[in-house]
């Protein structure tokens, strides 16, 4: 595996000590045409397949109950399959529980389904999968049908446009468990179904008297189905989603019909050639009249430049989506839909593609659930947010190819505003660089976050509001000169041609991203006209690709990390595909396809935020038949970390060629892995590292590790100290070079777990350079007796340029207060000040300045020069 590269430490300046080799980046003509990964399929720890689902079946939604029991949807199986597995719904498996001591020993590896008869079923690796509701059985006293979204009046959405009911309600994927008693045996289960519009289903379920799950289906209830969800416009294609740290659960929309690009194509593209033909994405035609017969209309008025719109398949049910909302019917005719436009009530882009959270979930009365659509966190095709415990960072990705992964981090934490809407904060895009050119399981991602914008939920709703009465009536009145009331076809002929080149101008524009764009670069985020402040937001995709995001992930489909994770826990983030634009020629990712897709995790550091991926688990190459085994991951979907670090995976809709067709479920246990932090320090100034175990199976009973500095003149170790839950230990054996650890864990204290800190480490810096941190590991035991044999992650101890003199505050050596790799504080008073743009300006040309180019090049071109005198005021 290639070095595990830690914190933003790892910036400009470490990358300049230790070699790109290590931390830089590739460039396109360092790559070779290609290489293969011969590992593949790669693991980098064990897994196990617990379940396979029936033939025709994604396994979504998993759920561990705190009893250790298992819950997760049977979605979209086939209806050849027999009885009950021909329907979609949702189901626990009985006899079974995970006792959440970080081992995969609860089961046995089971055996791939392999006659015709075992492969229309759920299998099993321990206890017995059953099925608690499925699609359209009869809820809430036979009033509603599971999964059917209902118009105003009650009426079944799916009799209005005369849809059978067969699968609708059996697209079932997330699944989240809000108890309602203290020992958890009660509660409220949240269930996501991927229907236009959206539905999400809440079930009573509670333990009967064998202890047996059960659900009460009479008082089951459609989310989605109140006035409180109607008055947000509903949902559409409700996914995967979250429990939040506070017991809430968060359904994702996945609206594949957000993209107003194809590919990786941006505004200024468009502009620079004048027309959008061949460039536009689905969501600019949402508002035409049968928007997914648009690639019919774009052939016969542009032929060999005709093209497919990304996402244009997904606006299939907008009409559907209005009619929930309350628009007299128009569109069917004999089961077929017309181009007859709505024109009373539509649903408004712009209200589609977030995360919404049921913030009263408990709530005696539906309509006081309080849904809340999180506007902030941008418009994607979510498959799932991950909310960590600081209960202020949140991530999300976004499904589908070309798209983005994301990060919002709130102003204050999320339960401490007594309204949703009033949540602010900041929202993020990721720019990911790969860190070498070898294969794809070597290859980790350096990823920087650049902010997009900062509003309120509020803000961003009155922004949407702008466009609410925006109707299939204004696209042809807004895009065609014919009146479409005298001639409907070729109107629309004309607003298709008009949009396709000119875009379409009933919500934001090219131009708007545009000029949002050229205002971000000149003046920041926060330094944009006011009227422009809702692009990031509305138009999040678009947006961030214009300002160099990189928005070229394919079908990036889960995120999480555990409910408790700290600081120095790992966060999964899964690939289910490996291809399109992140294997193509252009952009920042050039990778070997790897259609089966691959498991990255990354450290959280102490702000939550995340600054390396680093492959865990790679699937098999379709095109090498060896690596098609039976034990291969393929197109990972939803992922789950349990309590004790190990991760559930499931599979989503592949095969290629495995010996059986089902899509599995596996249980990841990860490697124990023994890691000493990276330390920025000045000259003469101290520093402490920790010394940490992660993912301990077995618990730990003792062991004698030495640390060492391989550069002393860079810096030295002056003192250690050991963990408080350690009873026996010797004193730390320090020579300045190394530190030498005996410790035992005679009361248990250390037990199965995630993470443990065994001992905090005291470096000096000596003189301006950087050296490695090492770990020898001479004996390590868990409550077995057995050896560990953890993975050893190395640090990086940098220590920066000597004090500055002759200016305001000068004489301390300088410091680095944000941990990046540049010294911002250059008077080395502690802090960023003025001061410390004075004395740089001053001091320019110093030596002390000037030899240490990586420690103030704050405009990192490669030099010091007086535009980072200008920097560093930007970042004061």
């Amino acid at each position: 595996m290639a070095e595990f590269t830690r914190r933003k430490l790892m910036a400009s300046s470490i990358a300049a000590a230790i070699g790109t080799g290590a931390v830089g980046t590739a460039s396109a003509l360092d790559r070779p045409d290609e290489h293969d990964s011969p590992e593949a399929p790669y693991v980098e720890g064990e897994m196990k397949r617990l379940s396979t689902t029936a033939f025709g079946a994604e396994v979504t939604g998993p759920f561990v109950f705190e009893t250790g029991e298992l819950l997760y949807s049977l979605q979209a199986p086939s209806s050849d399959n027999p009885e009950p597995f021909d329907k979609g719904g949702v189901g626990v498996i009985d006899d079974f529980r995970f006792t959440f001591n970080g081992r995969n020993d609860e089961f046995d590896e089971m055996e791939p389904p392999r006659t015709e008869g075992e492969q229309g079923t759920v299998k099993t690796a321990a206890g017995e999968y059953r099925l608690l509701v499925q699609e359209s059985d009869p809820i809430n006293g036979g009033t509603e049908r599971f999964g059917h979204p209902e118009t105003p009046d009650g009426e079944d959405v799916a009799d209005v446009v005369d849809e059978s009911y067969v699968g609708v309600g059996g697209v079932t994927d997330m699944n989240f468990f809000v108890s309602t008693n203290d020992d958890g045996t009660e509660g409220y289960l949240f269930t996501n179904n991927e229907t236009r519009p959206g539905a999400i289903t809440r079930t009573p379920l509670y333990r009967d008297e064998d202890g047996y799950w059960q659900a009460d289906l009479e008082n089951a209830l459609e989310v989605e189905n109140t006035e409180a969800f109607r008055e947000l416009g509903g949902t559409r294609i409700n996914c995967y989603g979250d429990l939040t740290p506070w017991e809430t659960p968060v359904s994702s929309e996945e609206e594949y019909g957000h993209p107003r690009l194809n590919g990786t194509t941006t505004a200024g593209d468009i502009v620079d050639e004048g027309s959008g033909v061949g460039l536009r994405g689905g969501s600019e035609f949402w508002n035409r009249p049968n928007a997914t017969e648009v690639g019919d209309s774009l052939e016969e008025i542009f032929g060999d430049d005709a093209w497919s719109p990304a996402g244009i398949w997904s606006l299939t049910g907008l009409e559907k989506q209005a009619y929930y909302l309350g628009a007299e019917p128009v569109d069917v005719e004999d089961g077929e839909d017309t181009i007859e436009p709505i024109g009373d009530v539509f649903p408004n882009r712009y209200r589609y593609g977030y995360n919404v959270e049921v913030a009263n979930p408990t709530a005696d009365d539906p309509e006081a659930m309080d849904p809340v659509k999180h506007y902030v966190f941008g418009r994607a095709a979510w498959e799932c947010p991950e909310f960590l415990p600081d209960e202020r960072t949140v991530y999300g990705a976004s499904d589908g190819g070309a798209k983005g992964i994301y990060k919002f981090v709130a102003d204050e934490p999320f339960t401490s505003y007594d309204d949703r809407m009033d949540v602010r904060g900041t929202l993020y895009a990721i720019e990911a660089t790969e860190t070498g050119d070898g294969p794809v399981d070597e290859v980790d991602l350096d990823v920087e976050w650049l902010p997009l914008g900062t509003a309120s939920n509020a803000e961003i709703e009155s922004w949407i509001t702008d466009y609410d009465d925006v109707t299939q009536v204004d696209y042809l009145e807004t895009h065609a000169e014919t009146d479409w009331q005298e001639d409907l076809e070729a109107a629309l002929a004309e607003a298709d041609e008009e949009v396709a080149v000119n875009g379409n101008q009933d919500h934001i524009t090219d131009e708007e991203i545009i000029e949002w764009a050229e205002q971000y670069e000149a003046h920041g985020p926060e330094g944009v006209d006011e009227d422009l402040r809702r692009v990031p937001f509305l138009e999040t995709r678009a947006a961030a690709r214009e300002i160099g995001a990189t928005i070229e992930f394919n079908k990036a489909e889960g995120i999480d990390a555990h409910d408790e994770a700290e600081p120095g826990d790992f966060i999964y983030f899964a690939i289910s595909s490996l291809g399109g634009s992140m294997t193509d020629d252009e952009g920042e990712l050039r990778f070997d396809e790897v259609d089966t897709g691959l498991l990255y995790r990354a450290e959280l550091e102490d702000d939550y935020d995340v600054s390396t991926l680093e492959p865990v688990i790679v699937g098999p190459n379709p095109s090498d038949s060896e690596s098609l085994q039976d034990v291969s991951l393929i197109n990972l979907d939803n992922v789950m970390v349990m309590e004790d670090g190990r991760v559930i995976l499931c599979e989503d809709k592949g095969n290629f060629g495995r010996s059986y067709p089902n899509d599995a479920m596996w249980v990841y246990e990860p490697p124990t892995t023994i890691h000493v932090d990276s330390l920025a320090v000045g000259h003469g100034a101290t520093g402490e590292v920790d010394l940490t175990l992660s993912s301990l199976p077995d618990g730990l009973a003792g062991g004698r590790i030495t640390v060492s500095v391989e550069h002393v003149d860079v810096a030295e170790i002056v003192d250690a100290s050991y963990h408080d839950d350690l009873d026996l230990t010797s004193d730390p054996v320090i020579d300045g070079s190394s530190v030498e650890l005996r410790l035992a864990d005679i009361e248990d204290e250390i037990g199965t777990g995630r993470q443990v800190t065994l001992a905090t480490i005291e470096l000096e810096g000596v003189d301006t350079g950087t050296t490695d941190l090492t770990i020898d590991v001479h004996a390590l035991d868990d409550d077995d007796g057995a050896a560990i044999e953890p993975d050893p992650r190395p640090g990086v101890v940098v220590t920066g340029p000597p004090p500055i003199g002759g200016g305001p505050g000068g004489g301390g050596a300088p410091t680095d207060p944000d941990g990046d790799g540049r010294f911002e504080d250059v008077n080395g008073n502690g802090r960023l000040d003025y001061d410390d743009i004075v004395l740089l300006f001053e001091s320019i040309e110093d030596d002390a300045v000037e030899l240490n180019e990586d420690a103030f090049d704050f405009n990192e071109n490669g030099r010091i020069d007086y535009d980072d005198v200008v920097a560093l005021y930007d970042e004061l």
